[in-house]
């Protein structure tokens, strides 16, 4: 195999098998610095090795060996604190055989990857760059391509985070009862926070980035594997495979912005919503008897608009009711947004209309409240008003495929 094709494979291997092998050395050495290194001497040992001899028949095994072995190395020559290298050996050492390592406990080690990335001691960047890194395998170049930042930005997130996390004294280990509960939430929304920066970019060129919604999607699927009890993230992993259904036709022949209304539907993916779908009734047979989540509630919207063939052919009524329930559940000022764009497809512009500036003062520079002001205005004839609200919108976004799309909406106007 040629040099560059086996790094290409090597980077494939390290994506798919790196979060179970960091997962595995946490639980072995109980220390997130640690563990990242021997990690990440592994996959050096890999490039090194792999061109020369090939990808062996388990890397992720493989990967666990050499991690274990340089530990072991590192500890024996260093021997600083004699109890606690003993000890630490005593964890790298087990009679476990290396073929069979990486398979045991690796659901576990995994779940409890994705809950530590998510601490709540964690700012929401950090837990976003740490998800990514740990769990996503993303190197700190490709997540500060991904967000648009510089390089040396992410890596004092991460650097901070892992400090934060070895600072705190609690313990690498799955939080249980109430407190797993309350920490699940963070967890679901920081595979939100991620596919939805894919889904719709706040700044750049890329009106979408697939590769992240590819990533959230990824760990989201992970999760609901080992976590097949939980209503709310069987809700969210059929969210967003309902929403990344869409993401083929939300761009036009010359690569314009499409939105909802304008999108060829049959250009939407059948096989992620017939996954979205059944995601979706996997999380209501969940239940139990208990009140749907806000995740589990967007997902019964995004159904609808799945099972709709077209704008008119949507339940709006449905849409409306469901985001009344939403708003019970979560309270927030962009679901109340959405809840006047449904509101007006019953035929009721002026009355969101009247909703939407209500909004005003808490969605202050969301560039999305005026784009929608807009939409209601010139349904009610009020097109020099509605010009202004785009131009307004045009102030507050920071991506190029949503001006190209609002300068579009004003040129439009202009000349009706």
């Amino acid at each position: 195999m040629p040099a560059d094709a086996t790094h290409r494979a090597i980077e494939a291997v390290w994506r798919i098998e790196s979060a179970a092998l960091i997962g595995s050395l946490l639980r072995l050495t109980h220390d997130l610095d640690l563990a990242m290194d021997l990690a990440q001497g592994a996959l050096l040992a890999a490039l090194e090795q792999w061109p020369h001899s090939g990808i062996p028949r388990k890397p992720g095994a493989w990967l666990l060996t050499v991690a274990r072995r340089r530990g072991i190395d590192d500890l024996r020559r260093q021997r600083r604190a004699e109890v606690q290298a003993d000890a630490l050996l005593a964890r790298l050492e087990p009679a476990t055989l290396p073929e069979e390592a990486l398979d045991e406990d690796v659901g576990d080690d995994l779940l409890r990857l994705i809950f530590i990335a998510a601490h709540p001691l964690l700012s929401s960047e950090a837990r976003v760059a740490l998800t990514l890194r740990l769990l996503g395998g993303l190197s700190t170049a490709e997540i500060a391509r991904a967000y648009l930042c510089p390089e040396a930005t992410i890596a004092q997130r991460l650097v901070r985070a892992q400090r934060t996390l070895s600072e705190s004294g609690s313990p690498f280990e799955m939080p249980q009862g109430a407190e797993r509960r309350a920490r699940l939430g963070a967890v679901l929304e920081v595979l939100y926070l991620i596919f939805n920066e894919g889904y719709s970019a706040t700044r750049g060129p890329d009106w979408t980035r697939p590769e992240l919604c590819g990533e959230a999607l990824r760990m989201g699927r992970a999760l609901a594997a080992r976590m097949p009890e939980e209503p709310e993230v069987h809700g969210l992993l059929a969210l967003m495979e309902l929403q990344a259904s869409r993401i083929g036709a939300r761009r036009g022949p010359q690569g314009e912005a499409l939105l909802l209304h304008e999108q060829p539907r049959a250009r939407w993916d059948g096989l992620l919503i017939q996954r979205g779908l059944a995601g979706f009734q996997r999380g209501l047979n969940s239940l139990n008897g208990q009140p749907a989540g806000p995740y589990l509630l967007q997902a019964a919207i995004a159904a609808c608009h799945a099972r709709a063939r077209s704008v008119e052919d949507t339940d709006w009524a449905v849409i409306v009711a469901v985001y009344d329930a939403l708003l019970r559940v979560l309270p927030s000022p962009v679901v109340a947004l959405n809840r006047a764009v449904a509101l007006s497809q019953l035929g009721h512009p002026a009355e969101a209309l009247a909703e939407v500036q209500a909004l005003a003062a808490r969605l202050g520079r969301y560039p999305w409240l005026p784009c929608v002001r807009a939409d209601l205005l010139q349904r009610l004839g009020r097109t020099a008003e509605a010009i202004e609200a785009l131009t307004e919108a045009k102030a507050l976004t920071h991506n190029a495929a949503e001006l190209a799309l609002l300068t579009a909406r004003i040129a439009r106007l202009r000349g009706a």
